[in-house]
């Protein structure tokens, strides 16, 4: 069974940075594509990145140019650097990938932006 586990959440202040982590029970490599996405309360769970595993990578275009995804393979995991951090990027934030017969998601961690 695939676990995916998020961490790096918490509380801070507008302008400010994160890292959330994504580590993979399993290789990444055995994934097509691997991605964070977010739900904030009362709105639906939205795409916030992906990193195929040849190399492509999307953004959605609220993040662009402030968050950047990237992947460990020797250490099984993906990250989500997100700078210039916003009140409206507050959300729980799921990790996610997917093989040819998964789909499969981390627990989610809570980012919240205030002051």
């Amino acid at each position: 069974q695939v676990q995916l586990v998020e961490s790096g959440g918490g509380l801070v202040q507008p302008g400010g940075s994160l890292r959330l982590s994504c580590a993979a029970s399993e290789s990444i490599a055995n994934f097509y594509v691997m991605g964070w996405y977010r739900q904030a309360p009362g709105k639906q769970r939205d795409l916030v990145a992906t990193m195929f595993s040849g190399g492509n990578i999307n953004y959605a275009d609220s993040v662009k140019g402030r968050f950047t995804i990237s992947r460990d393979n020797a250490k099984n995991t993906v990250y989500l650097q997100m700078n210039t951090l916003k009140p409206e990027d507050t959300a729980v934030y799921f990790c996610n990938a997917k093989k040819l017969f998964g789909i499969y998601w981390g627990q989610g961690t809570q980012v919240t932006v205030s002051s």
